[in-house]
């Protein structure tokens, strides 16, 4: 029975990746009396070179709400900008329409970003999960602090982030040390069997198998098309590996990063495979069953480690962010990457990845996300006050 007057709870989500991080919150807000959930798609959801992904959201029997088009066929800066444009003007209708007690958002992309500007302009409360982190190869690192001051709880990941958020004046009571999304979907994600899963893609797993993601470099022109050449001439130096590719996202460049994937899957069909979109089970299956994840992603240092997997982090994406133990750094050339993987495919490494711990959590961040939406006090929030850290006390208002 659902009680008058529920909080509702308008989600935003762009990508693949992100619906996949959020999707055990959107969950527990909807199994939830006391709260509505609202979901709003944009971005590469609604995109068919992307896979129109909206369509795996609703096979998980979750009401789409509203849709927001802003996803131009372009990844240029100037295209990346007028999409932002048009997100803002989508979303500020969109939220007019739907009226939410707060819009809850993860991440640091421009399509969240467009949606938590419509929001602040027409005062709503937004929570942000994942602030505090640090990415600083990419746009994204200005795009997420930015979402930070502009939002009004905030749900990090590590007390490093907790302490970072604090570190730019947000209120230490509306600061929220959760944990890691990432961990949560393995804790409650039932993983295919090998079998399962090599019928699933169409694909068998070799003596040595790599999940491989290469985001683009947004900072740095003309930057991520040299690197991803050096990326696919180290993994050419490992003839018997079977090779999963998950494609790069939309950012700028990103579609010259796809072209050169498929290019190398079309020339190598017997020992690779690409996906626009495996899906959660798929993706956390296949990350299962190989012996190295590679790349950029950020999952590489979240959910590979939590699963005794070794990463293999290249270039600069990913710097300022906490690594386990069985994350091995590397530079951009070939010979660095190639050096990586071998160590990372080494018995003496590979015995070493049963000790390693999670950075992240314990897999109840969801539980935690959905306990203070539901009880932290909203009467007064959109009126921000700056935290200066030489203040005292840091416990948040909820009592964690």
């Amino acid at each position: 029975m659902q009680v008058k007057n529920m909080r509702k709870i308008c989600v935003v989500t762009g990508t693949r990746a992100e619906y996949g991080l959020l999707q055990g919150i959107m969950e527990e807000i909807q199994n939830d009396p006391c709260l509505e959930l609202q979901l709003v798609v944009t971005g590469m959801h609604l995109s068919p070179e992307f896979g129109l992904t909206y369509k795996l959201i609703e096979k998980d029997h979750f009401v789409i709400h509203e849709k927001v088009e802003m996803l131009l066929s372009s990844d240029t800066p100037v295209g990346i900008g007028k999409s932002l444009g048009l997100g803002v003007i989508g979303f500020s209708e969109v939220l007019n329409r739907l009226k939410p007690d707060v819009v809850l958002v993860l991440g640091d992309r421009f399509e969240i970003l467009a949606a938590v500007q419509a929001a602040m302009i027409g005062r709503i409360p937004v929570a942000h999960i994942s602030g505090g982190e640090v990415t600083e190869g990419v746009i994204d690192e200005s795009i997420r602090h930015a979402i930070t001051k502009m939002s009004h709880l905030h749900f990090v990941g590590a007390e490093e982030y907790r302490n970072r958020v604090i570190q730019l004046g947000e209120q230490p009571r509306r600061v929220f040390n959760v944990g890691d999304l990432g961990i949560d979907n393995i804790e409650r994600t039932s993983l295919l069997s090998k079998i399962e899963l090599e019928q699933v893609m169409g694909f068998s797993f070799g003596e040595i198998n790599s999940l491989v993601t290469y985001h683009p470099v947004t900072l740095k022109k003309e930057h991520s098309e040299r690197a991803m050449k050096q990326l696919l001439a180290a993994l050419d130096s490992f003839p018997k590996a079977k090779i999963i590719f998950t494609k790069p996202n939309a950012d700028t460049d990103g579609r010259v990063l796809i072209k050169m994937v498929d290019d190398y899957v079309h020339k190598n069909s017997s020992k690779a495979i690409s996906f626009i979109s495996m899906g959660q089970i798929n993706y956390l299956s296949a990350m299962k069953y190989c012996d190295v994840v590679i790349g950029n992603s950020s999952s590489g240092l979240t959910e590979a480690p939590f699963m005794k997997k070794a990463t293999v982090n290249i270039g600069e994406r990913q710097t300022g962010r906490l690594k386990a133990g069985s994350v091995i750094d590397c530079g951009e050339t070939s010979e660095e990457i190639y050096s990586a993987i071998r160590k990372a495919l080494s018995n003496e490494f590979q015995k070493k990845l049963s000790e390693v711990e999670s950075l992240y959590g314990n897999g109840n961040a969801s539980k935690l996300i959905k306990k203070y939406l539901k009880e932290c006090d909203l009467s007064d929030i959109i009126i921000k006050k700056f935290y200066d850290i030489k203040d005292r006390g840091t416990k948040n208002e909820c009592g964690a």
